[in-house]
């Protein structure tokens, strides 16, 4: 897994980096396609928008079939990075039960919703 660390009005320091690595090692552990993991930190300077929300972190994750997009925002870049990598696995934790939902009816021979049987026409 590849991680690319981006800075928007900010420098990213060693320990960001250090950070993102710590919080972002588990993603392979929810989907083991993942190819590609982008981090982009973006520092706003829009007093509109306030100290509570000062930095912005944005998380894409490329895998073979997918991309998976996560934000979150906070006071400094430790609390916006945890706020997106946990919005970031929730999301592919929902995907992974899904497929995983998907295989066990195939497997068990159980029918989609969508399709119908071909001989129970009720025309009578």
């Amino acid at each position: 897994m590849d991680l690319v660390l981006k800075g928007r009005g900010t420098d990213i320091t060693e320990h960001d980096r250090r950070a993102a690595e710590r919080r972002l090692s588990r993603v392979p552990r929810f989907d083991r396609r993942v190819e590609r993991v982008e981090v982009e930190v973006i520092l706003e300077h829009n007093p509109r928008v306030g100290a509570e929300a000062s930095h912005r972190v944005e998380i894409t994750c490329h895998t073979k079939r997918r991309q998976v997009r996560a934000h979150g925002a906070g006071p400094d870049v430790d609390s916006a990075l945890d706020q997106a990598a946990r919005r970031l696995e929730r999301q592919l934790s929902t995907y992974r039960s899904k497929l995983r939902d998907r295989l066990t009816r195939r497997r068990r021979g159980v029918e989609s919703p969508r399709t119908s049987p071909q001989g129970s026409s009720s025309s009578e």
